[in-house]
């Protein structure tokens, strides 16, 4: 009777623990690949493929302070885009078109210069307050042997109102599928490799494949993808100035 007691004693008290070890999880996540002691800075590399039309290439300067929720994009490539750059401040983006000289608001859930990524894809990684575990198993993932899990938005901010991820034994993620309010899958995201930065960790690469766009090419349809490559990331501390209009203004000149 006593072992019966302590089992339901046992039982009950990870019941209510596990919630409290769900959102620690999602915070172990998001932190390895957060920066909220330093600055960061790297040159992305966007490259989109969309089937029958050929591919297209842009680079940025990507500048990020995650301890203020502020990132700065700048686009270097190609020429005709030069200048045009993303400013993120707290719940407020903007695009600034050197052309017209304006800032125009934006939102997170937009495409990013056309391609399968969205603006949201740049910013500091947010599970932990946007989502709750409402399932979990395990799968083998290539090499990896992950936990899977899936994810329910608890607010209306996020892009996708739910997701499912899965987590290698270094809770980093190796893979998204990003799913509509109907469960509809719209992509996946698939990230092969990590670069150390400090003891936080960045993508080399990363693969989101559109679950939706596409074309059929040679009688097969062939999905449009996005390859994100992240190189020469930095930690060093950026002035203050770089996370302002006035500085977009200066150097789309």
């Amino acid at each position: 009777m006593k072992k019966f007691v302590m089992l339901i004693f046992v039982f009950a008290a990870l019941t209510v623990a596990s919630p409290l070890f769900a959102q620690d999880l999602l915070e172990q996540i998001d932190s390895l690949v957060s920066f909220t002691e330093n600055d960061f800075s790297a040159e992305y590399t966007i490259t989109q493929d969309k089937p029958g039309q050929g591919t297209s290439v842009t680079k940025a300067a990507m500048f990020r302070r995650d301890s203020e929720d502020k990132y700065l994009i700048l686009i270097l490539e190609p020429s005709v885009d030069r200048g045009k750059g993303y400013l993120k401040i707290g719940n407020n983006l903007w695009l600034y078109d050197p052309v017209s000289r304006r800032f125009n608001v934006t939102s997170a859930r937009d495409r990013f210069q056309n391609s399968n990524a969205r603006n949201s894809d740049f910013t500091q990684s947010t599970l932990a307050a946007d989502y709750r575990i409402v399932g979990r198993s395990s799968a083998q993932l290539g090499a990896y042997s992950t936990r899977v899990l899936d994810l329910e938005a608890t607010n209306d901010s996020v892009t996708y109102p739910a997701m499912k991820i899965w987590v290698d034994e270094n809770n980093l993620v190796r893979k998204y599928e990003d799913y509509s309010l109907s469960g509809q899958l719209m992509r996946t995201t698939a990230i092969p490799r990590y670069q150390a930065v400090g003891e936080r960790f960045v993508p080399v690469q990363i693969v989101i494949i559109d679950a939706l766009a596409g074309r059929n090419v040679n009688g097969q349809f062939r999905n449009e993808r996005t390859i994100i490559t992240v190189a020469k990331p930095s930690l060093n501390d950026l002035p203050d100035l770089v996370f302002t209009q006035a500085y977009l203004e200066r150097v789309s000149e």
